[in-house]
């Protein structure tokens, strides 16, 4: 499937001021979805995650190339008036702007949303913070780790005798990114009905207590605190990894029906008519006693005869794969989510949809800072772009 799929937002224009993470990934979603997406950047060496680990490719960190990929790159001065001048011009031709800026840091320079709004009607206005945009810490700047041990999702990571954990992923950053996204999209149909923009405020804060949701939700409404499983769910047994004779395997019986298949694969039919395991109800409450007749069962033999049994029978499972084992999985494979970017020699992962049976591709190269300053009519840094 190499076909490349319609530009979906053909003619919109993005501005980003993006740092790292949560506001880039917001505008790489938008940038490979056909927008034209120009990321401002400082003159003294732009994007901090232009340096977040070793050099790469074209001097930037494979971090650097992942989230600013198929964008552009002005890189201007915003405390000079040349620098404003060059900004105002930009903006006067935006859809869409996006940012994650410190707190703060666009109401002193008068780039606030309710300012560019009031002067840019039709534009929309994405901010992205720490904390949210009101409240007694939405000054305050934060981090991806800080906001999930803040907003109690690391608490639920882990075993129960594990200390907090966070997660390997950069769950909070980039789903703020997806909800910024999702934000402006809505605002783009609003427009066009009443033609105004507005604006869009999400945060790290609130994308981790979303995360949490059922956690939180349990315990505001039955006052029910969170168990931790490090890999189970406090609501169906067995319901969890296990060891096998070579390799972890995890198993997931979300009712009666797949638990009786799963019971006949063991050989313990015997177990559907015992009263404390007839129901998922009556196996939360014998976990222990169910969960130490299984173990040394699934340890007779290996991962790959357990995993065709359990196929064979319908019993949901899988294996526990390193991150080298998933993605040369055939089914990883054939979605072709691993993507080669124009004109170089390495591959990024796209997004995670299709649209008309057609994955978004990668436009181009993350650019080099300043690239494309001449082309957008902004000053040329000192020195010129850092190509």
């Amino acid at each position: 499937m190499k076909a490349h799929m319609e530009k979906t937002l053909q003619n919109i224009r993005v501005l980003e001021l993006g740092q790292v993470l949560a506001g880039p990934f917001a505008g790489a979603i938008l940038a490979d979805l056909g927008a034209d997406v120009v990321k401002l950047e400082r003159t003294d060496g732009g994007d901090d995650a232009r340096h977040m680990g070793s050099a790469f490719r074209h001097g930037d960190s494979i971090n650097f190339h992942v989230f600013n990929r198929g964008k552009k790159s002005v890189a201007i001065d915003l405390k000079s008036d040349q620098g404003m001048q060059a900004f105002d011009r930009l903006a006067a031709g935006t859809d869409i702007l996006i940012h994650n800026l410190r707190p703060g840091v666009t109401r002193s320079m008068q780039i606030d949303g309710p300012t560019l709004c009031a002067r840019y009607p039709r534009l929309i206005y994405c901010e992205i913070s720490a904390f949210g945009h009101t409240g007694p810490l939405s000054m305050q700047p934060g981090y991806e780790p800080l906001i999930q041990a803040f907003s109690g999702l690391s608490s639920i990571n882990g075993g129960p005798d594990d200390p907090p954990m966070r997660t390997g992923a950069s769950v909070c950053d980039q789903g703020t990114g997806m909800w910024a996204v999702i934000g402006a999209l809505a605002l783009l149909q609003r427009r066009q009905q009443t033609g105004k923009g507005g604006i869009v405020s999400t945060s790290l804060l609130e994308t981790a207590l979303v995360w949490t949701a059922q956690k939180t939700d349990a315990y505001v409404n039955e006052r029910r605190l969170p168990e931790r499983h490090r890999s189970g769910h406090p609501g169906f047994v067995p319901y969890e990894a296990f060891d096998t004779a070579d390799a972890p395997l995890l198993i997931c019986c979300g009712n009666d029906r797949l638990f009786a298949r799963f019971a006949h694969e063991l050989g313990r039919d015997d177990w559907i008519a015992d009263e404390r395991f007839a129901s998922n109800r009556l196996r939360l409450r014998h976990q222990t006693a169910l969960l130490e007749q299984i173990v040394p069962l699934l340890r007779t033999q290996t991962r790959a005869q357990w995993m065709a049994r359990f196929a064979g029978a319908g019993v949901p499972c899988a294996p526990v794969h390193t991150v080298p084992q998933a993605i040369a999985h055939p089914q990883v494979q054939a979605l072709d989510m691993l993507q080669a970017v124009p004109g170089e020699d390495f591959r990024l992962t796209a997004l995670p949809m299709s649209i008309d049976g057609l994955r978004p591709a990668h436009r181009s190269v993350a650019p080099r800072l300043g690239q494309h300053n001449a082309e957008l009519g902004a000053p040329v840094p000192q020195g010129g772009p850092d190509v």
